[in-house]
């Protein structure tokens, strides 16, 4: 039986989503504000440029989490995109070619995955568990299990490092793209007759589909729009790095699930906030800017997020039997 005190911190919490990572970014902050050169707008510019990777592969999984899914294979499917990408690139072709490969190479693997799991009813755990090996051997295969090189002049490297010219307070473009993405995202899922639905999904899908909601097609569409979002995730990170990894986002699913589920989202599905993603993605590159800044080893910092996440998995059971007490259940 709860008490009133906790019944209530729970209802506030589920009524706003986005007061719990804010608050949690604030203390975050202060813990690492006597860090030496923490709180200076150069490492903010760090860590801006940081969470755009996480933050833009969260407002996938915001939706598949929301919908009642998982997806497991974005890392893979980051590190897949941003080969496919700097291959186009490396043997002159051009550049809007290269951004529409990167997509479409995101947005295949979500087709696949949203079609086995729509039209077979195949668990999206395992089904994704699966692409995350699959995604990966494919970007080792097409790179040759090397890095895929390219100009290092290319325009497309400008989106997440600025311009000698440019001051250093302006954040790159792509902290811009992260926004305007973050922005249409919110309004699909809160404004559209889409984003109803995949909120219906995630609540029942028995009754979803009484009500008369194509669940299949759907699901189909919510891990395609995700897979596109990984592919604009793996432009940035190859761009960012000016080559394409067949090894690189390795963990990035962690860090993106444990930033949707910070943001609100509950792993039940029926519950996400895009704008709670944003800033759950934030903390954890806030995290771990902050315990490199101070020395720590790497294994400290594993150990950090691994924590963060079960604490966040908590606080989701935390809502959600409040949920269930508010409503009688």
């Amino acid at each position: 039986m709860k008490t009133p005190k906790i019944r209530f911190l729970g209802e506030f919490l589920q009524a706003h989503q986005g007061v719990g990572p804010l608050l949690g970014l604030l203390l975050i902050v202060l813990l690492f504000s006597p860090t030496r050169g923490f709180l200076t707008p150069e490492n903010g510019k760090i860590i801006l440029t940081q969470t755009v990777i996480v933050a833009i592969a969260s407002l996938g999984m915001t939706m598949i989490i929301v919908s009642g899914g998982i997806d497991l294979s974005v890392g893979s499917v980051v590190a897949f995109s941003g080969v496919v990408g700097a291959l186009v690139l490396s043997v002159g072709g051009p550049l809007v070619l290269a951004v529409a490969a990167t997509f479409g190479a995101g947005a295949f693997v979500g087709l696949v995955n949203g079609s086995i799991i729509s039209r077979f009813g195949m668990t999206p755990f395992i089904v994704t568990l699966g692409m995350m090996g699959v995604a990966r051997g494919a970007s080792k295969w097409l790179g040759k299990n090397e890095t895929v090189n390219y100009d290092t002049n290319s325009p497309l490297n400008f989106l997440m490092n600025n311009p000698s010219h440019i001051p250093f307070w302006v954040p790159p473009i792509g902290v811009l793209v992260a926004l305007c993405l973050a922005s249409l995202v919110s309004v699909t899922m809160n404004r559209t007759v889409f984003g109803r639905h995949v909120y219906a999904l995630g609540s029942n899908e028995a009754t979803a589909r009484l009500c008369g909601i194509q669940t299949t097609s759907l699901k189909l569409k919510v891990y395609l729009l995700a897979g596109m979002l990984y592919g604009v995730a793996g432009l940035m990170q190859f761009t960012r790095l000016q080559q394409g990894s067949p090894t690189v986002a390795v963990g990035l699913e962690l860090d993106v699930i444990a930033s949707v589920v910070i943001g609100g989202a509950s792993l039940s599905g029926g519950t996400g906030s895009v704008f709670g993603a944003v800033i759950g993605a934030l903390i954890m590159a806030t995290l771990r800017n902050g315990t490199q800044l101070m020395g720590w080893e790497t294994y400290v910092q594993e150990i950090i997020i691994g924590a963060v996440i079960v604490l966040a998995v908590g606080l989701d059971r935390f809502r959600q039997g409040t949920r269930e007490v508010a409503s009688g259940g």
